[in-house]
């Protein structure tokens, strides 16, 4: 039996790219996937063809009362989850006129916030879930800090900085946090640099969901095109 057959999971910015390809490849593995994303031919294409075991939600995850309704849903439809996938790459949400700071910035903070929102009210969806496990992924968009470079980074500037300050609560409930990044170049832990590689959403999604079961704390991820994984406002 594959590992995910029957897993209840929860996806976030599952409209496109890397967030698109987890949903088309646990479902082709039998989990039970709820979406979240702005609608989209392909999640309506994906609907038609796996419903029961797919639930689409659409909704502005970056507003706590939208976060807890989806979360009310999710509860409603599976009962818990196994799996939180919070992909953390670009943003749905961003106006296609934004200038390229306005979208670096936005893709940034919007991450922030949905993942705080997601994870908080996630939890109690987890805690009832079987070996329950959250898989962060960032891109070296949403990766950057907040404000000014110089400052201290925070749970409040840094999304990296969010998930290493959840993970010590996320362990008391049990619950594995594997954090998916670019190489941090600042990190003294680096030992050498990671050559970029060519990844499609496809090949990219198939890895990440390979290492999964091994629930390592962190998995690098140093893409070309990153616009292929996460596609920006166009």
């Amino acid at each position: 039996m594959n590992i995910f057959t029957a897993k209840r999971i929860w996806i976030t910015g599952a409209s496109s790219g890397l967030g698109l390809a987890f949903v088309e490849q646990l479902l082709e593995q039998g989990a039970l996937v709820t979406a979240s994303g702005r609608n989209c031919d392909a999640l309506l294409s994906l609907y038609q063809q796996y419903h029961p075991r797919l639930k689409v939600l659409d909704g502005d995850l970056t507003d706590p009362l939208q976060a807890v309704e989806a979360a009310r849903q999710v509860t409603e439809h599976w009962g818990a989850i196994d799996y939180l996938i919070i992909n953390a790459g670009a943003c749905d949400y961003l106006p296609s006129d934004s200038s390229a700071s306005a979208v670096f910035e936005g893709i940034a903070r919007t991450n922030l916030s949905i993942s705080r929102n997601c994870l908080e009210t996630a939890i109690p969806l987890l805690q009832r879930g079987s070996s329950p496990q959250v898989l962060a992924v960032l891109s070296r968009y949403s990766s950057l800090q907040l404000f000014k470079p110089n400052q201290p980074e925070t749970a409040d500037n840094s999304l990296m900085k969010l998930f290493e300050y959840q993970r010590a609560t996320l362990a008391t409930d049990a619950i594995d946090l594997t954090i998916v990044a670019p190489q941090r170049l600042n990190d003294p832990l680096v030992q050498e640099t990671v050559i970029l590689e060519y990844w499609s959403a496809h090949t990219a999604a198939e890895v990440i969901l390979d290492h999964l079961p091994a629930r390592p704390p962190h998995l690098l991820l140093e893409a070309m095109h990153l616009n292929l994984l996460w596609p920006l406002p166009s």
